[in-house]
């Protein structure tokens, strides 16, 4: 930092960016294919190449932010309301799926039977797997919790617990939510019902593997010595996503799950 005397940081080019965007390219051409002509070489390829430029992308941020002291209290300032204005933005792109839903629900059709949920679809049980996922979202909110104040207090050990039960309590969720469509007596097929649960539910599902996939890299980089009592903004922007990814769940388990049945 001794060559410049402001405390911004002036990223250095970099090759991720541009190979990001070609991977994720390469990802949806592959979903394409795989889904109409049930080829999956090319989605292999994108996934390899995605997960590649993440690991090393993430490297070089952590890098700049941990060792070469380039993250100073302007910068983190910067990347808070980026991740502000990023969940933000993922509160929106929910929003539009819960629209779709009550559109079709609060007023049902003629085609649908006049009736919510349609005719010929039996519903999950709220009572069972989905209120299980929420104890368990519920409480990995208050693990998640937990290990951030432990952070703060130097509490290195109760941390470590703290985050690796929240990782566990993820993946969890994700098994239960997987056997749950495994078993599921209606598909995506099934008109707007199966549509608008599928997608919903689905794409919460994506963002609670991205969430558990951002907590055990910081359980990786917490293990490794990487936050102090006062410079820990990776973490903080993994607990500010998790509990957006709890919150929304709620919103889900309450509409679609419950009142939805």
């Amino acid at each position: 930092m001794a060559h410049q005397a402001h405390s911004y940081h002036m990223v250095d080019p970099s090759p991720w960016p541009i190979l990001g965007a070609a991977s994720a390219l390469l990802m949806t051409s592959g979903l394409t294919m795989w889904f109409h002509y049930n080829s999956p070489q090319l989605l292999i390829m994108g996934l390899l190449s995605t997960t590649l430029v993440m690991f090393q992308w993430w490297r070089d941020i952590i890098r700049e932010g941990t060792f070469q002291g380039h993250h100073t209290p302007a910068v983190q300032k910067g990347l808070r309301y980026g991740m502000i204005l990023f969940i933000t933005s993922e509160a929106f792109f929910f929003l539009g799926f819960f629209w779709a839903f009550f559109h079709s629900s609060l007023a049902p059709t003629h085609e649908l039977g006049g009736q919510w949920p349609p005719v010929g679809i039996k519903p999950l049980d709220p009572m069972e797997v989905p209120l299980l996922n929420t104890a368990i979202l519920l409480a990995s909110g208050v693990s998640v919790t937990w290990a951030h104040h432990s952070i703060t207090e130097a509490n290195r050990k109760q941390a470590i617990q703290a985050l690796a039960l929240t990782v566990l309590l993820g993946f969890y969720f994700t098994a239960l939510q997987a056997m749950e469509y495994h078993e599921a007596p209606f598909s995506i097929a099934d008109g707007v019902y199966g549509s608008t649960f599928f997608v919903a539910t689905g794409f919460h599902g994506l963002h609670v593997i991205i969430g558990s996939t951002f907590l055990l890299v910081c359980l990786l980089r917490l293990i490794k010595f990487h936050f102090t009592t006062n410079h820990h903004f990776g973490f903080e922007a993994a607990a500010w996503y998790w509990h957006f990814v709890d919150v929304v769940w709620l919103f889900l388990y309450v509409s679609i799950y419950w009142w939805g049945s």
